[in-house]
């Protein structure tokens, strides 16, 4: 590839995706010349503007609904297919929910589905068409680049550096299907990177060097990453290294599926009961058309703090309920109260998320966060992080912590819009800060909350060139593969497991660590599977540290890793003895290699399918 022009970032998100980018002419240092791209997209049938997101909604229409000018875009499709994705998507679907994908990268995550297969819209009839997770996302990430192709066709799309964010939650799997989403979209040699780094990363380039006066080494920064489908916490300490600082990414959190689309369920659910109240049920393809218009009424809202209602039109399936269509509406002090209560409750520090028992049977859908408290969940990540800064030079542990203890806070996402939002957060950590004698947080003001994410992206494309400042951190977290123990049939009693470590804590990007003294017969040409472990606290063990007991918060199941290797010379079903080496890729995947005797290769694929699969 010949050298770039810019530097692009792309968010990647649950609810809006967005591009951002740097010149590379011409930036020096943390003082760069960027720029979002305006996004072309359908508004209405036959209407097309350019705007800064492009809403991840994708809507599937009947063959008959539109003609095929009124889905034309500045660019043909590649695929043949109507593209409707963005702004007409979201608002179309709000009317038409059994044709509307929504949520596309939460699925794109799930374990318990094939990310491969046509299941979304998940509850739509057997008359609409559907798609994959992986392919939804395909086409957020394809018209991306051909909106950016169109604005620079001097500089092709596959010539820049190009970065893609996600969750830093994601498990290796669901990295792995976001890159393979963006190679599918004609992405070259695409680089993945957190979004709460990327959101420190804007805030980095948009202080123009300030931000060294507004943190020191011993600074622990908390972000609060609450966007559309996700809650993700992180932890980035202050070091100084040759009177230089460094940030280091030095924690992340769980997985949390919560976020804006709980609220909008909540709120849906809460005006589903005032119309009750009049005797106006509402049948389940209504309540996905009242979902749509709450998200809306919050949004502006809890964004705009004049606004004092919000019109809410539900579409009637007939002459039944009442002539036309359900009007009702939601107040700024009901989505305020009912949000903050609900989702950002004030807690002690000692709160941990409720756990309930689950019913044997279940509809099939999104595995949501149990405990919608957002405040519970950081308080949980707190306490399992106390001892994360322990063994980095000018961090003191304090046993009498109970928790980790940040001295500041960023925020992420759009549900931080409302500034109630935020300044809950800040006095439920405050009060937590005061109980341990501790000094209060502070905010880390400037973020733009709606690109912050694909402008950190950006700047991230640009520094892996040498230039600007570079959060350190590698891995978030350790990864184990199970063992089981050779021991004779006992009725009743499955042999007992050990974790092996086969990738450690921090592993840097690029690196390639081979599991020592173990070794291992695979079988070519039929699958095998590995039981796969990660942990975010323990950090001191090596690859190869075998553990025989954790305990339940310590070490968290994955998917499976899965491999069929190909025979290659060698007859099918012949074991050969390997040892598996961890590699952890430049652009922000980790990959198990099974690597024979004789330096023969292979990749332990991790399962992205989830459901026993091979491939």
């Amino acid at each position: 590839m010949s050298d770039p022009r810019f530097a692009i970032g792309i968010d990647l998100g649950t609810t809006h995706s967005a591009l951002s980018y740097v010149e590379l002419a011409g930036s020096d240092g943390e003082k760069t010349r960027h720029g979002v791209l305006g996004v072309p997209q359908l508004t209405a049938p036959g209407t097309v503007e350019e705007l800064p997101l492009l809403p991840s909604f994708l809507y599937l229409p009947h063959p008959d609904e539109l003609a095929a000018g009124e889905l034309a875009l500045p660019w043909a499709a590649a695929d043949g297919q109507p593209a409707v994705s963005g702004e007409m998507a979201r608002s179309r679907g709000a009317t038409t929910p059994i044709r509307l994908v929504s949520s596309a990268k939460s699925w794109l995550c799930h374990p318990g589905v094939d990310r491969r297969a046509a299941i979304l819209p998940h509850d739509a009839p057997e008359e609409v068409s559907r798609v994959s997770p992986l392919e939804a996302s395909t086409r957020y990430l394809k018209h991306l680049r051909a909106a950016w192709d169109n604005a620079h066709p001097d500089a092709p799309f596959t010539q820049q550096a190009v970065t893609v964010t996600i969750p830093a939650s994601f498990d290796p799997a669901a990295r792995e299907l976001t890159a393979e989403a963006a190679r599918a979209a004609g992405y070259e040699n695409v680089t993945l990177l957190e979004e709460p780094q990327s959101a420190l990363y804007s805030w980095i380039q948009n202080s123009d060097g300030r931000w060294r006066k507004e943190v020191k080494p011993g600074d622990i920064i908390l972000v609060v990453d609450v966007g559309g489908g996700t809650s993700d916490f992180s932890l980035i300490a202050i070091l100084e290294r040759d009177g230089k600082l460094e940030p280091h990414r030095v924690a992340v959190g769980d997985h949390i599926l919560l976020g804006g689309d709980n609220m909008d369920l909540a709120l849906a659910h809460l005006v589903a009961r005032k119309l009750a109240a009049n005797n106006t049920q509402l049948d389940a393809w209504q309540m996905r058309a009242l979902t749509y218009g709450c998200r809306a009424a919050k949004e502006n809202l809890l964004a705009n703090a004049q606004a004092e209602t919000w019109p809410i039109v539900v579409p009637s399936r007939g002459s039944k309920l009442i002539g036309g269509s359900i009007r009702t509406e939601l107040t700024r002090a009901e989505v305020t109260a009912f949000i903050t209560d609900g989702f950002f409750p004030k807690v002690e520090a000692s709160a941990r998320p409720a756990v309930r028992t689950r019913a044997g049977l279940t509809q099939l859908g999104l595995p949501y966060a149990q405990d919608a408290a957002v405040t519970r969940h950081l308080a949980a990540f707190l306490a399992r992080q106390a001892g994360a800064t322990a063994e980095l030079q000018g961090f003191a542990a304090n046993p009498a912590h109970t928790f980790l203890h940040p001295s500041a806070v960023l925020f992420n996402g759009g549900v931080f819009k409302s500034e109630l939002l935020a300044n809950r957060v800040m006095e439920t950590l405050n009060d937590w800060l005061y109980m341990e004698g501790a000094e209060p947080a502070r905010m880390l003001g400037g973020a733009d909350l709606d690109l912050a994410v694909a402008r950190g992206a950006a700047y991230y494309s640009y520094v892996r060139r040498g230039a600007g400042v570079r959060i350190r951190g590698g891995t978030a977290r350790s990864y184990y593969v199970a063992v089981e123990s050779s021991m004779p049939a006992i009725p009743g009693m499955e042999p007992p497991i050990q974790a092996l470590c086969v990738a450690p804590f921090g592993m840097e990007e690029g690196s390639e660590l081979e599991l020592p003294g173990q070794e291992f017969g695979l079988v070519v040409g039929e699958p095998v599977h590995f039981r796969f472990f990660g942990s975010s606290v323990r950090r001191q063990d090596q690859i190869g540290t075998v553990l025989d007991f954790w305990g339940p918060d310590e070490l968290i199941e994955l998917n499976e890793i899965q491999a069929t290797l190909s025979p290659e010379g060698r007859s099918v079903g012949e074991v050969v003895q390997v040892r598996l080496h961890a590699y952890a890729s430049e652009s922000g995947t980790l990959e198990l290699l099974a690597v024979a005797l004789d330096g023969q290769r292979w990749k332990v694929e991790f399962d992205v399918r989830g459901g026993g699969e091979s491939r």
